[in-house]
């Protein structure tokens, strides 16, 4: 019996290795595939990835759960830089942003981390866009710092607790921490390339997904490891926070656009962004009729409207600085 102990043993460490280092191999491949393509900034010692672009008001965009900024930039971003200064970052952990061990990753703490960033590039108080699970993160920021912001727009956001986690994310439903880390080291990519298809589709339905989304709209670089890790710590975190988060909504005060896409299937648009605007005062939640959840892809034009309505009532406060920052202009 010791003997076969010894030998299960044997097969899954080197198993394990070999997974890993086909990970790494992959993980190589894919920041080829999908490079950087913005600035970086040092904010309390992680590395922020975001791309600058446009004139005007300042306007932060916060991506979702195993997402990054380009999400936002494939097609939004364009149809606003005309009109803003448009800063789209990649959340701590997300894209190639870092998130070092023992940084929090918890709704406070990423709300914090985001109103450092904004403080720290001088952007006053600017608009924040967020979208799903940056929604959240857009809402905990102007529930604590609400000096860093001057309006919301959220986009089919995570508002509320719920139990299960929408089906196309269930499986970053990894516990404890330690198995977390192993399977984002050996099993998350292979898996991945062979079920990215499905989990896109899944998260556009019943919109169809662009042919060069993986690419050009950043979802393979969700399908890496320390990306797959991060996304799981902090979808495991959500409930901890959002119940009380709830009972504070109705304190917000600050003008709101709430969009939704009538038939979203990840967040259902009566359980979030009903819910929500029923706490809020004055806010009312619009519906774009036969669109799923990702909204800043396949109805950039009504977010673009929605982000247009809400400046003209918060009046976004410039930045004092004229030309970006001398830190933020280091490249890749």
């Amino acid at each position: 019996m010791a003997v076969e102990w010894v030998v299960a043993a044997g097969v899954f460490m080197a198993a394990s290795a070999a997974l890993w280092g086909l990970s790494a191999w992959m993980t190589r491949r894919i920041e080829a595939a999908v490079p950087s393509n913005g600035r970086f900034l040092e904010v309390d010692g992680e590395r922020f990835h975001y791309v600058d672009e446009g004139k005007g008001p300042p306007l932060v965009m916060i991506h979702g759960l195993m997402g990054s900024s380009r999400n936002l930039t494939y097609a939004l971003a364009a149809q606003l830089r005309e009109h803003f200064r448009v800063i789209t970052l990649d959340r701590p952990g997300s894209g190639y942003s870092t998130r070092r061990k023992g940084t929090g990753a918890d709704l406070p703490s990423q709300a914090r981390q985001v109103a450092t960033f904004i403080q720290t590039l001088d952007l006053g108080q600017p608009l924040v866009l967020g979208h799903s699970l940056g929604g959240a993160i857009s809402l905990a920021l102007a529930l604590d710092h609400p000096h860093a912001v001057s309006g919301l727009v959220l986009v089919a956001p995570l508002t509320h607790p719920q139990r299960m986690l929408p089906l196309v994310f269930l499986s970053l439903a990894v516990r404890p921490a330690w198995l977390r880390r192993w399977v984002s080291r050996t099993l998350t990519v292979p898996i991945g390339m062979l079920s990215s298809g499905a989990v896109v589709k899944g998260v556009f339905a019943p919109d169809p997904a662009p042919a060069d989304f993986a690419t050009r709209g950043g979802g393979l670089l969700g399908m890496r490891p320390d990306n797959f890790y991060a996304a799981s710590t902090e979808i495991s975190l959500v409930n901890d926070y959002l119940p009380e988060m709830v009972k504070r909504y109705p304190q917000l005060r600050l003008p709101i656009g709430l969009i939704y896409g009538s038939r979203d299937k990840v967040l259902d648009f009566r359980k979030h962004g009903q819910a929500l605007a029923d706490k809020v005062p004055g806010l009312k939640l619009q519906l774009v009729e036969g669109r799923g959840h990702m909204l800043p892809i396949t109805a950039t034009e009504r977010v673009a409207a929605l982000v247009e309505q809400v400046a003209k009532r918060s009046k976004p406060v410039a930045s004092a600085t004229v030309l970006h920052p001398p830190f933020a202009l280091a490249s890749k």
